[in-house]
């Protein structure tokens, strides 16, 4: 008898999970082109302390620190800005996926309190909001780093064309919190 209760488990969280994924406007894999577009089931795409095309900009600063002409406090300051991030980050993503799991048993509920559905996805919109705010800052903050010469060589480098990735499967990572910058 276990067995069937198992499936029927199962069963459940698959429709929960597919009117999300078939959400209308809302790319996911099966469109990859859009989904990487967005950065993956975030939607931390252009915008995210990325250059539009996905490059995380601090660590283009870090991978160029010669071109740009980084000193070694410069250099020590962009690390640990990623660093902090990172830990923010990590942080912050964790307590949007709790928000998530609370909004799946809010609406496994029968009837569906749709107010406090209403309340647990704006909570979670927030959340959102903050850590993309977050990585902003963080960017900005990397750029005061830097002067105006190496400003402007930043942005000759944003404006190259990306090489591919080699070495590290393409597509938006699992975990949107431990991006890089």
């Amino acid at each position: 008898m276990r067995t069937p209760t198992r499936w029927l488990a199962i069963l459940g969280l698959l429709t929960l999970a597919l009117p999300a994924a078939a959400e209308p406007g809302r790319p996911g894999p099966a469109d990859p082109a859009a989904f990487r577009q967005r950065g993956g089931p975030e939607g931390f795409g252009p915008g995210f302390g990325r250059h539009p095309d996905g490059r995380p900009v601090i660590a283009l600063m870090l991978r160029n620190r010669e071109a740009l002409g980084l000193t070694p406090e410069q250099v020590q300051r962009l690390e640990q800005l990623r660093l902090d991030f990172a830990r923010d980050a990590i942080r912050r993503g964790a307590d949007l996926r709790v928000a998530e799991v609370d909004l799946m048993a809010l609406r496994q509920a029968e009837p569906a309190d749709l107010v406090r559905i209403e309340a647990k996805l704006r909570e979670i919109e927030r959340l959102r909001a903050d850590l993309r705010l977050a990585r902003i800052r963080t960017i900005e903050t990397g750029k005061a780093q830097l002067t105006p010469d190496q400003r402007a060589k930043l942005r000759t480098l944003l404006a190259e064309p990306w090489p591919p990735f080699r070495g590290r499967p393409s597509g938006p990572r699992a975990e949107p919190g431990a991006r890089s910058l």
